[in-house]
């Protein structure tokens, strides 16, 4: 079961990058400009991702089937996927037959226009975003064993699907098969992960079912400990740890946005530096999640 779970999580990582490389192809025709499409669908992909994770990170401690949820969120990616170059067109067909022309020369034009676009691949982002707390929960009630390992190599097999995806989105799958068919290539894959995860979920039975003990004490507690100084003092490092989260994402990617311009001077061309900017990112995201597979349970002092 492990193997399937991590060649799932692989899979879904593919198919999820090649969703965020073919989004800026679609968002560059919609708004006319390719490098700021590409700052679109990272703005909207990973607050998405953020926002899936926010909704059901603390819910996942106690679902009783975290890996069917998983199985129904990777569903509900690939069902949308399916039928996302024809939302594509018919919102393209009513955003320039009506709404442009009636806001034509407006400053509410371009945040309208963003605004459809950031709106057509939220809702897919935040399912994605459900997907890692999902897996972690049902994976690590199977397998309770080595949290930090079992975390590390998720991480890495999510990370390293998704620097492949990245790569053969654009420049293999987007000459064979276009925008319409690179788009029904990710969403095959979401509906076979869901496939997979189901059948092996409904294998295994209980073991990955029941809620952790104690209602999630064999997992960090999603939420600030309190009362007594011990408690005050935990809380306090506990929201200090969130914002230097915070500011270590704000700066990896300025670092990711400036990287694509700088590439785009190299290379001539914006979409493929952005294909190779993420997959190279992406990757080194990988390779040190596989680096601390086998440290992050033996280091005394993680802070």
């Amino acid at each position: 079961m492990k193997t399937v779970l991590y060649l799932a999580f692989f899979l879904s990582g593919g198919a999820g990058l090649i969703y965020e490389t073919i989004w800026s192809r679609y968002l560059g025709l919609f708004v006319g400009h390719t490098a700021y499409a590409q700052v679109i669908v990272l703005t909207i992909f990973l607050g998405g991702l953020s926002l899936g994770a926010l909704l059901v990170g603390e819910r996942s401690e106690r679902t009783r089937r975290p890996l069917l949820w998983y199985a129904g969120a990777e569903l509900g990616v690939g069902l949308f996927g399916l039928f996302f170059h024809e939302a594509f067109l018919g919102l393209q067909g009513v955003a320039y037959g009506s709404v442009f022309p009636a806001l034509a020369g407006s400053p509410l034009l371009i945040p309208v226009k963003w605004g459809l676009v950031g709106a057509l691949i939220l809702p897919p982002s935040v399912l994605l975003g459900t997907t890692f707390p999902f897996m972690s929960a049902g994976f690590l009630r199977s397998f309770p064993g080595h949290p930090g390992r079992v975390l590390s190599l998720l991480y890495f097999c999510n990370s390293f699907g998704a620097a492949v995806g990245a790569l053969v989105a654009g420049f293999v799958l987007l000459g064979m098969f276009g925008l319409p068919g690179t788009v029904l290539t990710a969403a095959v894959l979401n509906v076979s992960v869901a496939l997979l995860v189901w059948a092996a979920d409904k294998r295994s039975g209980a073991a990955s079912g029941a809620p952790l003990a104690g209602g999630g004490s064999e997992a960090p507690s999603a939420s600030p400990p309190s009362g007594g100084g011990e408690g005050v003092e935990r809380g306090s490092l506990w929201r200090l740890l969130l914002w230097v989260s915070f500011g270590t994402a704000l700066a990896s990617f300025i670092y990711e946005i400036a990287w694509i311009r700088m590439l785009s001077l190299v290379l001539g061309t914006a979409t493929h530096s952005f294909e190779i900017m993420l997959s190279a990112f992406i990757l080194g995201l990988a390779l040190g999640a596989f680096w601390m597979r086998a440290r992050a349970d033996r280091i005394t002092d993680p802070l």
